[in-house]
């Protein structure tokens, strides 16, 4: 069986060091980089099923990092490895991709159990074989293409907008349950998780806002009900 291959950014040489050999031992195959430059030159040379990327890095942040990872590759998964647990640092890590956002000092059982969470869904492909195309009020919906059109302009999404998307409109005028859509999209209900969530359930509002017509609710603590007026 192949090992599933992670690329380690981290600049603390000896915490770096540590995590990159516990991996390995734990049957991974890691590529550790020191700098945010670094990390970026060994993204593209390299073909890897995670990013696990520290925040707080000279001369190339994490964030910047991350999306420029994001130019290349729209769906490989990327875990924030931080020492700041402020609220705006954990929200900016989502806006621009991130799968997860881990706090230093951290369980590393609970890192390890994340990582195979993550690559069972980026392995899985999908909530399910069924419906790929939808009409949401003005909109037409591609989930297989990832794509938003509607009078001949298109809204590309990430990954886990098209999932969250796609769930939403398989439970059109009905409840989504938090847990269901926390549990298939992102494989946990923590904290970190449900933030994630609710920036994403935001920028489809964005997305969807010309249309008067289309209402994401939030029913605190049961989930979201995404309302679509049926035209007459």
């Amino acid at each position: 069986m192949l090992k599933s291959k992670i690329l380690l950014v981290e600049d603390d040489p000896n915490f770096g060091s540590v995590l990159k050999n516990y991996l390995e031992l734990n049957d991974y195959e890691v590529k550790l980089a020191t700098d945010g430059f670094a990390g970026f030159e060994t993204f593209v040379k390299g073909n890897f099923d995670v990013c696990i990327l520290d925040v707080m890095m000279p001369r190339k942040d994490g964030f910047t990092l991350a999306r420029e990872i994001r130019e290349k590759n729209a769906q490989v998964p990327i875990i924030f490895l931080t020492a700041k647990t402020m609220k705006e640092d954990m929200l900016t890590g989502f806006q621009v991709g991130a799968d997860d956002y881990i706090t230093k000092p951290f369980d590393s059982e609970v890192l390890l159990y994340k990582l195979k969470a993550i690559l069972k869904r980026s392995n899985e492909r999908g909530i399910d074989p069924g419906q790929k195309e939808f009409e949401i009020g003005k909109y037409h919906f591609n989930y297989d293409h990832r794509i938003i059109t509607s009078d001949g302009k298109e809204q590309r999404l990430s990954p886990k907008e098209a999932d969250l998307l796609k769930l939403l409109c398989l439970f059109k005028n009905d409840l989504l349950p938090r847990t269901k859509a926390l549990k298939d999209i992102w494989g946990d209900d923590n904290y970190f998780t449900a933030r994630s969530m609710d920036v994403f359930v935001t920028k489809l509002r964005k997305y969807l806002k010309d249309d008067p017509g289309i209402n994401i609710m939030n029913l605190h603590g049961k989930g979201f009900r995404m309302i679509v007026e049926e035209k007459a």
